[in-house]
């Protein structure tokens, strides 16, 4: 397995937790346009499977209504501020297809091995301290033939936009995400994985500034 860049692997839980307790009230404000488009990319691609899905870094749950109402749905988020917003939103939007959210891991899943049919993943590899373990926590509840699908910033490589990156990685524990997040720490680690194949790599609105991804879980 490829090892995370060192000037990578520096948020911690207790950073992630600590930075959305203070992000939980103004989230939907600051983050729900900017967003949304590459949370519906996200949707459409998870539920073209239907059954189970499971949504890992629901937050807010500002997808949540966003699926059809015959998918059956399960959300997970470390932060239980936003988890409250969640289930706020679930009992005023009256979203049956919801069959729970609570908190969790990510590189823990209380699931058994695959036990969805798709995970989605929106906004969330910059946030884990530990994406590799995460990813494959993501792989074992996934059953095969069913997807994992993410969407993610990743870093420019050059340019001003790198630059305001780096300078912003250094405050990735007080942010709570990192703004630095290259191609290759995901690309890399399902290339190293014999029973997963990359399906769909697309930039998303607005500008490209996120990118969607699709693995297949191979028999």
């Amino acid at each position: 397995m490829n090892q995370m860049p060192r000037d990578l692997a520096q948020i911690e839980n207790a950073h992630v937790e600590e930075a959305y307790a203070r992000w939980a009230p103004i989230y939907d404000l600051a983050f729900t346009t900017v967003m949304a488009p590459g949370r519906r990319a996200a949707v459409a691609a998870a539920q073209r499977l239907g059954g189970k899905v499971l949504d890992v870094g629901v937050g807010t749950g500002l997808e949540l209504p966003m699926f059809d109402a015959d998918v059956a749905l399960v959300g997970v988020d470390l932060s239980e501020p936003m988890l409250r917003r969640a289930q706020t939103r679930i009992a005023r939007e009256k979203l049956s297809r919801v069959a729970g959210v609570c908190v969790m891991d990510a590189t823990r899943l209380a699931f058994a091995d695959g036990a969805f049919d798709a995970v989605v993943a929106p906004f969330v590899l910059t946030v884990v301290p530990d994406p590799h373990a995460t990813l494959a926590e993501l792989a074992r509840v996934t059953r095969v033939g069913g997807e994992i699908v993410l969407v993610n910033h990743v870093g420019a490589e050059a340019g001003p936009i790198a630059w305001i990156e780096r300078w912003m990685g250094k405050r990735s524990a007080s942010l709570g995400w990192r703004p630095e997040f290259p191609w290759e720490i995901l690309g890399d680690w399902i290339v190293s994985r014999q029973d997963l194949k990359l399906v769909e790599r697309r930039k998303i609105a607005p500008l490209g500034l996120f990118t969607l991804t699709r693995i297949e879980k191979l028999s």
